[in-house]
């Protein structure tokens, strides 16, 4: 009898989930986001993999199905053997902050990143005010860094005042102290300004609100503070961590539910012994992706599982015009800034995270042993050097 794996999810760890068990959104800070996109439909089929269209509502982990509702309207039930929750994660616009869903732009989706482009666009067709020459950027972590060094590349006004908020005292909190003189050197060099223990507290279609009672004239208030996992994480009754993700096994498996594995964004999992787990990253999801698709065909065929584990992490933030800075480890220690920085980013964003189109050379990449993080970071600098 056939066996079903059903992959929720077409990110980074539900394309590598589906290629490895066979066996883009990094990027919306840039202009021209409609663009954006990668079609994996034909890579899919040439590699025998079944792509349904649609939206799961409902996961019922007691009978083995999931509800999916089509774009018309129809809804069907799929059962499964085997589950790989993989679906993205989503930011997170608290309630407590007036005005952040009717008001604030994101860049969370590529329709949210289309409709900031279509509105920046407009802006020099308004009157000349403080409100239509200021940009506020509410966050410093990755997103808000990147989207907010990117701004003068894309704005015709060269008096445009970009102001980046943050609600901790430092810039990038969780990027750690390493890149951060680093950053702070960029937002001077391309004359971005920074409040920081600045909370938002409220938006509106002209300004944005500070705790301390400052009030922030401007038209064009970008929220990225924050992310959150998939809310389908709630309809399996298991552990989660403070993201809303699963807290898997090493195995990258679900406890209480060994047909249940969770993946990328939707997981918490740790990367090592040492305490550190995975970020909501493309560079974790695409390893476990590849993990989690090859346990869940070595569970069906009762083959050895494999542990997911990635001791190497780097990160590699893009600072616009600046540069990119290019820091290595847990303690984030900088080790490449300046121009090979930034072409190596740019390879990564271009091409790197991007499947192959042929079939057959996915499913050779898709292999869950592959090179370590710091081998594809040797691999990427020699490419663009």
């Amino acid at each position: 009898m056939s066996k079903r794996i059903l992959i929720i999810g077409t990110g980074f760890a539900g394309i590598w989930s589906a290629l490895a068990a066979k066996l883009v959104r990094p990027r919306l800070y840039e202009a021209h986001a409609s663009n954006l996109t990668h079609a994996v439909g034909p890579l899919f089929k040439e590699a025998g993999i079944e792509f349904v269209q649609g939206t799961v509502t409902t996961i019922n982990a007691e009978s083995n199905s999931v509800l999916v509702r089509s774009a018309s309207g129809t809804e069907s039930n799929i059962a499964y053997d085997r589950l790989i929750l993989a679906a993205r994660s989503s930011v997170v616009r608290p309630k407590s902050i007036s005005g952040v869903h009717e008001y604030a732009f994101n860049i969370d989706s590529l329709d949210a990143a289309v409709k900031l482009e279509a509105h920046l666009h407009t802006l020099s067709s308004l009157p000349s005010s403080p409100a239509r020459d200021t940009i506020v950027v509410c966050g410093s972590g990755f997103t808000g860094l990147e989207i907010a060094t990117e701004l003068p590349n894309r704005i015709s006004n060269p008096h445009t005042k970009i102001i980046v908020v943050e609600s901790a005292d430092q810039l990038g909190p969780e990027l750690g102290p390493g890149p951060r003189p680093i950053i702070t050197q960029a937002l001077d060099g391309l004359h971005i300004e920074y409040k920081l223990g600045s909370p938002v507290t409220a938006i509106d279609a002209d300004s944005v609100t500070l705790a301390s009672g400052e009030r922030i004239e401007t038209k064009t208030a970008i929220w990225t503070a924050g992310m959150r996992a998939t809310p389908l994480t709630q309809q399996i009754p298991a552990p989660k961590d403070n993201l809303s993700r699963l807290k898997v096994d090493r195995h990258l498996r679900v406890p209480l539910f060994n047909n249940i594995y969770a993946t990328g964004d939707a997981a918490h999992a740790a990367v090592d012994d040492l305490g550190h787990f995975t970020l909501q990253s493309c560079q974790h999801a695409m390893p476990m992706g590849r993990v989690s698709g090859h346990n869940a065909t070595a569970d069906l065929l009762g083959e050895p599982l494999m542990e997911y584990q990635q001791i190497w992490y780097n990160l590699c933030l893009d600072l616009g015009a600046w540069g990119t800075v290019v820091a290595q480890g847990w303690e984030r220690e900088v080790k490449l800034t300046g121009d090979v920085a930034k072409r190596g980013k740019q390879f990564i964003n271009q091409k790197l995270i991007y499947p192959p189109v042929d079939a057959g050379e996915a499913l050779k990449q898709a292999n869950p042993v592959g090179p370590s993080t710091d081998q594809i970071f040797e691999y990427v600098i020699k490419a663009v050097a």
